[in-house]
C-alpha cells in the first residue's frame, strides 16, 4: 500500500511538474509575444482543418504546404515569423517539428527569389514631421487631458527611442528626475526578456516647448500621477495617436505607426552625426544590422557619392 500510494503521489508530481514547465516556457516570453504566436497558430491550424491535415503535431510536408499557400498573400518577413511561432507551439505541447528540413527550407529560397523579401516598413517620423504632429494636437485637440498626455507621450517615445511596449509600460516607480533631465529604468523589453532591465537617459532639451522631459512632468502633475503606468494606454493606441495626428497634420497616416517613433528616433540621430554604439544604447538594439540601415537611410542623400558632381 505504502509504494502503491508513493507511485500516486510521483504520477500526481509530475503532471504538475509538467503543468508548471508549461507555464515556465510561456512566462519565458511576453506577453504581446504569447499572443502573437497564439493567432500565428491558430491561422495555421485553420488551413490544416480546412484542407484535412494535422496540425499538432504536423510535420515538414505540412507546414511547407502552408508556406506555400501563404506565399501569395503575405510578406516574406511574415513566413519566418509563422514559421517560428508554430514551432513554439509544438515544444510548448511537447512535440518536435524540424523547421530546417530541406523541404522547408528549399521551399523558402524558391518564395523568396520569386516574391523577394524587402519589407516595406513604416515612415521614420523625423523631427520636422514630429512638429507637424505636435501643432496638430494644439489645433486640432479640445481636450486638455489629452492634449497633455499626447505631446508627453509622442516626445517621449521619440527622444528615448522606444519600443510602443515599453512605452506603455513605464511606471511611475520608474522614473528618477534628476538636474540633467530623467533616468528611466526599463523592466523588460523585446531584447531582454529575462528582466535584466537598463536604464535611459533623457537629458532636458533647450526648446522647452519640445522637451520630452518637461512635458513629462507637466503630464504628471496634471493627472496627478504618484504610482502605475504613467500613460495607461495599450500600445496599439500609440499607433492610433499617431496616425491620429499625422492625418490632421497633412501627413499621410498610412505611412506611419507605432515603430515611427523609435525609427524616427535612430535616424535623425544619424542624421545628426551619432556614433552607431550612442544610438544603440539608447534603443536598446543588441545587433548593428538594423542600427545600420538606420544610418544608410540618414546618409542617402547626405554622403552620396553625386553631392560631387557638378553639372
Amino acid at each position: 500500500m505504502v509504494i502503491g500510494n508513493n507511485m500516486n503521489d510521483i504520477v500526481t508530481d509530475v503532471k504538475s511538474l509538467e503543468l508548471e514547465t508549461i507555464r515556465n516556457l510561456k512566462n519565458s516570453k511576453s506577453n504581446n509575444t504569447v499572443r502573437a504566436y497564439d493567432s500565428d497558430f491558430k491561422h495555421f491550424r485553420l488551413f490544416c482543418i480546412k484542407n484535412g491535415l494535422n496540425a499538432l503535431p504536423t510535420e515538414p510536408k505540412i507546414l511547407s504546404l502552408y508556406l506555400t499557400h501563404m506565399s501569395k498573400i503575405s510578406k516574406f518577413s511574415t513566413l519566418k515569423r509563422r514559421i517560428a511561432s508554430i514551432k513554439v507551439v509544438h515544444k510548448i505541447k511537447g512535440h518536435y517539428l524540424d523547421t530546417k528540413h530541406p523541404i522547408i527550407i528549399e521551399n523558402l529560397l524558391g518564395i523568396k527569389r520569386i516574391n523577394g523579401s524587402r519589407q516595406i516598413a513604416k515612415k521614420p517620423l523625423l523631427i520636422n514631421s514630429l512638429k507637424l504632429i505636435l501643432k496638430a494636437i494644439d489645433k486640432h485637440e479640445n481636450k486638455e487631458f489629452k492634449k497633455i498626455r499626447d505631446k508627453s507621450l509622442l516626445l517621449l517615445g521619440f527622444s528615448g527611442g522606444f519600443r510602443r511596449s515599453e512605452l506603455v509600460s513605464i511606471e511611475y516607480e520608474d522614473l528618477e528626475f534628476v538636474n540633467e533631465g530623467l533616468k528611466i529604468f526599463i523592466k523588460r523589453s523585446k531584447t531582454d526578456q529575462i528582466g535584466e532591465g537598463s536604464i535611459k537617459g533623457i537629458p532636458y532639451f533647450k526648446n522647452s516647448e519640445y522637451c520630452p522631459v518637461i512635458k513629462l512632468k507637466e503630464w504628471i502633475e496634471y493627472f496627478k500621477i504618484n504610482k502605475g503606468k504613467i500613460f495607461n494606454i495599450s500600445d496599439k493606441s500609440v499607433s492610433l495617436i499617431i496616425k491620429k495626428y499625422a492625418s490632421l497634420s497633412g501627413l499621410d497616416p498610412n505611412m506611419y505607426g507605432g515603430h515611427s517613433l523609435r525609427s524616427g528616433f535612430a535616424t535623425s540621430a544619424a542624421e545628426a552625426g551619432a556614433e552607431e554604439r550612442n544610438i544603440m544604447a539608447m534603443t536598446g538594439h543588441k545587433t548593428t544590422q538594423m542600427v545600420r540601415r538606420y544610418i544608410q537611410e540618414a546618409n542617402l542623400f547626405k554622403n552620396n557619392a553625386l553631392n560631387n558632381i557638378k553639372f
